[in-house]
């Protein structure tokens, strides 16, 4: 990069380091990381905004976008992000510098999609193979981000299942790092967004997918006698979906996307078992957790189903992951009617209720001390205090319920915390 092409900051920053001590160092953004005297491995991506970049197609798809809605020029024209596909970290068979082994995980094509009982087995676990970026293949931010995060495990795991039940949102993830012993890094995940933004949403929906052939259920396998948990990958795109879709970016699609890369078993069978058993005994180690330290009791009952199958292969009732009454948990139907969201509901009425008395409360002793008597009527207190007193009277009526319905509720284990908080 000639460094005419840096902005002024970074022009400035560079002439002071070349004016410094020699023995100093300075930061680049041109250039990798020296890291033991060589640039790192591990290179932070960046991506340039081309709305920012290109604003002449920025402009040119805004008013596509609004003569397509016959949208007003006074309008604001609203582009929401309506597609989330989390990307895989998967390696084939590997080792460490002191030859610990690395299992497999390569097990994936390039787009899989999952129902919500397998999603969120992954989820749980949140295995991840090896990278540049960790410190091995193991539990992705297990060590980095479970400290910065004051709820319980199954505290956000109720609200994230609810919401993705609610939501019927469709469970797809992209590959990254290897398809089997395919070497493809990051390039299919920043294939999806170009893919997705040329599919209509009825092509994105996994119901349609599935019907037209363009999604293969992957099934459970027998090796060496043992029954494989392959079918915990769910679906993956299959030859049918490279032709109709990707054909849409590339002029020779099945060329890219061959029958090696489509069906990872195909490369190295015994790989690909061991990968999937690398999965699903990582899954039941996960769970097993949840049993042990007593957490899996305020489990919402399809979260339980799941972390039981996980765990023991089947629910303290004997029931699979495959049972229809175990699927059937998960369905936005069965949800409503359920008695345990509507407890849901009645502990978000309660805390609501608890945090605006908290909130009078304060404004209340606030405006009692003759001392904030110039700073209460600058902040407006007697306002915000009858609007408070207005929101509880709200919030406190029956009708309230029937408003929170479609919402993931409160989180029951949270009301305590709360009713402490109340109380302290």
């Amino acid at each position: 990069v000639q460094f005419s092409k840096f902005t002024e900051p970074m022009q400035r920053c560079l002439r002071e380091a070349a004016n410094g001590p020699k023995d100093d160092y300075v930061v680049s953004s041109a250039h990798f990381r020296i890291v033991n005297g060589k640039p790192t491995a591990n290179p932070r991506y960046l991506q340039v905004r081309t709305d920012f970049g290109n604003l002449r197609a920025t402009h040119i798809a805004e008013v596509a976008a609004r003569l397509r809605r016959r949208a007003p020029a006074g309008m604001p024209a609203h582009f929401p992000v309506n597609g989330v596909l989390p990307g895989r970290r998967n390696n084939p068979p590997d080792h460490f510098p002191d030859g610990t082994p690395i299992r497999p995980l390569a097990v994936y094509n390039p787009l899989h999609y999952q129902e919500l009982p397998e999603l969120f087995m992954d989820f749980i676990t949140s295995v991840t193979g090896r990278s540049p970026s960790t410190t091995g293949a193991g539990s992705e931010g297990s060590l980095t981000k479970g400290p910065f995060n004051a709820l319980t495990y199954v505290a956000d795991l109720n609200a994230t299942l609810v919401g993705w039940i609610l939501t019927g949102y469709g469970g797809f993830s992209s590959a990254a790092g290897y398809i089997g012993r395919c070497k493809v890094d990051h390039d299919i995940s920043l294939l999806v967004p170009e893919l997705w933004c040329r599919m209509s949403e009825k092509e994105r929906d996994p119901a349609f997918l599935i019907e037209q052939g363009y999604l293969e259920r992957v099934d459970d396998i027998e090796f060496s006698g043992k029954l494989v948990h392959a079918s915990r990958l769910g679906y993956r795109i299959t030859a049918g979906f490279v032709h109709h879709f990707m054909g849409r970016i590339f002029n020779s699609a099945s060329e890219v996307f061959d029958e090696a890369m489509l069906r990872p078993e195909s490369q190295d069978f015994a790989m690909y078992v061991d990968g999937v058993n690398n999965i699903a005994e990582a899954q039941a180690k996960a769970a097993e957790g949840y049993i042990a330290d007593g957490s899996i009791k305020d489990a919402c009952p399809p979260l339980q189903a799941v972390l039981y199958c996980m765990a023991r292969g089947k629910t303290p009732d004997g029931l699979t992951i495959h049972a229809p009454e175990v699927r059937k948990l998960f369905t936005r139907e069965s949800l409503l009617a359920s008695s345990w969201y509507k407890e849901r509901l009645a502990t978000k009425q309660r805390m609501d209720m608890m945090r605006l008395r908290r909130i009078i409360k304060s404004l209340q002793e606030f405006a009692a001390e003759p001392a904030n008597k110039v700073a209460a009527q600058r902040l407006g207190v007697d306002a915000r205090l009858k609007a408070a007193e207005a929101e509880l009277a709200e919030v406190s009526q029956a009708s309230y319920l029937d408003r929170l319905v479609g919402t993931v509720g409160g989180e029951p284990t949270l009301e305590q915390i709360e009713g402490q908080r109340q109380h302290a």
